[in-house]
C-alpha cells in the first residue's frame, strides 16, 4: 500500500485539519463528533440541507458544503456511515428555524442512523425530513443496500435542493424538489481496477489486468457483471443503454449529463467517455442541455467512471445554473 498517510486510523480526521486549514471562508469544522457546516451557519430563516456518508468519495461531502449547496456534512471513517450523533450535532449547528432536510444515500447504515439523528433533532424541537437517493440501475439490491444505491444523483440533488433553499423555498418545497430529482435521475458506474481502504492495507476486490467490472458500487460493490476489457465507445454503450432505458428517457428528452471519475481515471479518459455518451443520445434524440465532467463521487483510488443522466425542465435547469460556491463546486459567485 502507498499513499500519502501518516497513520490509517488517523486519516479522516488530518483530512478534516486539512480541510479547515485550506478552506476557512467557506466552512467550520468540528470534531469530536466530526462535521463540516457553513461558514456563516446557521442562516436565519433558510431550510438547511444536512448530508453525509463515509470519507473516500471525496469531495463528496464536505466539498459541496457552502453557499448554494449543503449547509452541513458529515464524514464517517473510511466507507463507513457517520454515526448518529454526528448527524444530530450538524442538524442543530445549521438549524436556521425553517426546518432541516437530510440527504441520505440508500445505504443501510445511512439511512437508520439518519433517522435515528433525525428523531432525536424533532425531540429538541427542530423540524427534520429527508429525501433518500437511489438511482443506481445497475443492481436492486446490494451488499450495502436494500434497494438501488444511491450513487451520482446525490450530487446533483445536493446543488438543485440547495439553490431552492437558497433562494427561500419552503422545507415541504425543497423536499418536494429534491424527491423529483431523484425520481428523473438514473447512474451507472464501472470500474477497471480495486482501490485500498487505508486500515485494510490491501485491494477491496481483485480484478485482472485484462477485465472489467460493471455496475460496480462506491464501495467496490459487485455490479452487474464482469467482462473482459472493452473499448470506450462499447463501454458507454453498455453502461448508457442500461440508464437510458431505465426511466426511460425518450427522443426530446433534455437531460444533464455526469460523467463522474472514480478517483483514479484522468480527466482525458472522462472527457473521451463523455464524447462517446454525447454521440450516444445525440442519435436516439436526447439532448445534452447541461453537463459535470470531472471527479466528484470518489471510491479513493479506483480506476472507472460513472454515468448520470438527469431529465431536466426549466424550473432544474435554473436551480442548477445557481450561484453556487463551495470548495468543490463553484460558479456564478
Amino acid at each position: 500500500m502507498k499513499k500519502l498517510i501518516n497513520k490509517p486510523e488517523d486519516v479522516v480526521v488530518e483530512e478534516l485539519h486539512g480541510i479547515a486549514a485550506a478552506h476557512p471562508d467557506l466552512v467550520k469544522v468540528y470534531y469530536e463528533p466530526n462535521y463540516i457546516v457553513r461558514a456563516d451557519a446557521p442562516v436565519k430563516g433558510k431550510v438547511a440541507l444536512v448530508s453525509g456518508g463515509g470519507s473516500g468519495h471525496e469531495p463528496m461531502h464536505g466539498g459541496f458544503v457552502g453557499k448554494g449547496m449543503l449547509d452541513a456534512a458529515c464524514p464517517g471513517a473510511v466507507f463507513t456511515s457517520p454515526t448518529p450523533d454526528q448527524m444530530l450535532e450538524a442538524t442543530k449547528a445549521v438549524n436556521g428555524g425553517a426546518g432541516v432536510l437530510h440527504i441520505v444515500k440508500n445505504y443501510t447504515g445511512d439511512i437508520m442512523n439518519f433517522e435515528m439523528a433525525a428523531e432525536l433533532a424533532r425531540g429538541e424541537g427542530i423540524e427534520v425530513e429527508a429525501v433518500v437517493t437511489n438511482d443506481d440501475v445497475a443492481v436492486k439490491d446490494s451488499l450495502y443496500t436494500a434497494g438501488r444505491r444511491g450513487v451520482g444523483i446525490t450530487v446533483i440533488l445536493e446543488k438543485i435542493a440547495g439553490a431552492a433553499a437558497e433562494r427561500g423555498d419552503s422545507l415541504a418545497q425543497v423536499k418536494a424538489i429534491a424527491e423529483q430529482v431523484n425520481a428523473q435521475g438514473r447512474s451507472m458506474g464501472m470500474a477497471l481496477t480495486s482501490c485500498t481502504v487505508p486500515q485494510a492495507g490491501k485491494p477491496t476486490f481483485e480484478l485482472g489486468d485484462d477485465e472489467m467490472e460493471i455496475g460496480i458500487g462506491i464501495h467496490g460493490e459487485p455490479g452487474r457483471t464482469r467482462l473482459k476489457m472493452k473499448s470506450a465507445h462499447e463501454i458507454v454503450e453498455i453502461m448508457a443503454t442500461a440508464v437510458v432505458e431505465d426511466l426511460p428517457y425518450k427522443s426530446g428528452d433534455e437531460v444533464l449529463a455526469f460523467v463522474n471519475g472514480m478517483g483514479g481515471t484522468p480527466l482525458i479518459e472522462l472527457y473521451i467517455v463523455y464524447n462517446e455518451l454525447y454521440q450516444f443520445l445525440q442519435a436516439r434524440g436526447i439532448k445534452i442541455a447541461r453537463n459535470l465532467i470531472g471527479s466528484y463521487i470518489t471510491s479513493l483510488e479506483m480506476a472507472g467512471c460513472s454515468i448520470t443522466l438527469l431529465k431536466l425542465d426549466d424550473q432544474l435547469a435554473a436551480l442548477w445554473d445557481a450561484p453556487v460556491k463551495t470548495a468543490g463546486l463553484r460558479w456564478g459567485v
